[in-house]
C-alpha cells in the first residue's frame, strides 16, 4: 500500500483500563488531521472506544474511520473503517475487521484469534475471500495503529525498548519499539512534551514497508493522559503525518460514598 491511501489505511487500521496494554480507554474519542507531503488536510482519522457486554466477558471495541478530504479526495477518493475487539480480562485482541474503498474498489479483511491453538483465521484479499489459518508467533498481536496506541501505557525510559507483534494483512511482523528521543510538539490542542517511539524490524529480516526503508513514529505526551498526539509514516515518495486535533476523555466516574456516610433522605 503506497501513497496517501497507504498512510491513511496504516494510520487507521483506537475508569482507567491501563492495567493492561489497551490502546484506548472506554469512552475516549480522538480525531486526527492527516497531511501528506506538502498537502495539508489530506484526510482525517477518528478513533473511539466503548465497552460492550458479552456472555463470555466484557469487551472493549475500538473503532476507526478514515477518509481523504479536499484536494486529496478529488485526486484519490479513499474511505476506510475498522474495528478491533479486545478481551477486557486479558487485554488480548480477539478479532479485527477492516473495510476500505479506493476509487470504487472495495477490500475487506476479517481476522479472529485463537490463543489456545496459537493460530488466527484470516479472510481477505490475500486468501481470495476464503478462510485461511495463520500460525501465531510468540506474543500477542495487534494491527499497526493499535500497536502504536498501546505504547501509551508502556512508560518506556529514554533509550528503552519493547517487542511488539503486528499483523499486516495476513503477515505477522515481529517489531521492537524504541524510545528514541524526547521532543516538544505543537498541536491544535496545545504544546506537549512527548516521547518519540519508533518501531524497527530487528528480530527477523526486514520485509514489506520496513524492507523498502519506510520509518514509522508515534509521539506520546508525557503527562497523565499519555495522548498519542502525532503519528508519522515516512516513505521515499513523501511523509504522511497525523496530528491530534480533537479529544474527548472517558466519562468521569461518580464520586465514592464513604461507608459511614449518613443517608440524606428523610
Amino acid at each position: 500500500m503506497r501513497g496517501k491511501a497507504g498512510i491513511l489505511l496504516m494510520l487507521s487500521t483506537a475508569g482507567s483500563l491501563f492495567g493492561a496494554d489497551f490502546p484506548v480507554r472506554d469512552g475516549e474519542r480522538l480525531s486526527y488531521r492527516v497531511s501528506w507531503a506538502v498537502v495539508p488536510g489530506a484526510g482525517e482519522i477518528r478513533i473511539s472506544a466503548r465497552r460492550e457486554p458479552a456472555p463470555e466477558g466484557d469487551r472493549l471495541v475500538v473503532s476507526t474511520t478514515t477518509a481523504t478530504r479536499r484536494l486529496a479526495r478529488m485526486i484519490l477518493p479513499f474511505d476506510a473503517e475498522g474495528q478491533s475487539t479486545f478481551d477486557l480480562r486479558t487485554g488480548r485482541l480477539l478479532s479485527l475487521r477492516e473495510s476500505s474503498t479506493q476509487r470504487e474498489k472495495r477490500s475487506d479483511i476479517q481476522v479472529t484469534f485463537d490463543y489456545a491453538a496459537r493460530q488466527a483465521t484470516y479472510i481477505g484479499p490475500k486468501s481470495a475471500g476464503q478462510a485461511s489459518v495463520l500460525s501465531l508467533p510468540e506474543g500477542d498481536p495487534t494491527d499497526l495503529i493499535m500497536g502504536l496506541l498501546q505504547t501509551r501505557s508502556w512508560n518506556l525510559p529514554l533509550g528503552g525498548k519493547r517487542d511488539a507483534l503486528v499483523l499486516f494483512n495476513n503477515d505477522f511482523y515481529e517489531l521492537t519499539i524504541y524510545h528514541t528521543r524526547d521532543e516538544e510538539v505543537r498541536t491544535p490542542l496545545g504544546k506537549f512534551a512527548t516521547a518519540v517511539l519508533e518501531p524497527r524490524m530487528e528480530k527477523t529480516p526486514p520485509k514489506g514497508m520496513f524492507k523498502r526503508g519506510s520509518t514509522v513514529r508515534v509521539w506520546i505526551a508525557e503527562d497523565a493522559r499519555r495522548l498519542p498526539v502525532r503519528f508519522e509514516v515516512e516513505f521515499k515518495i513523501g511523509t504522511g503525518t497525523a496530528t491530534l486535533e480533537a479529544y474527548e476523555g472517558p466519562p468521569a466516574a461518580p464520586p465514592a460514598i464513604p461507608a459511614d456516610a449518613k443517608d440524606p433522605r428523610p
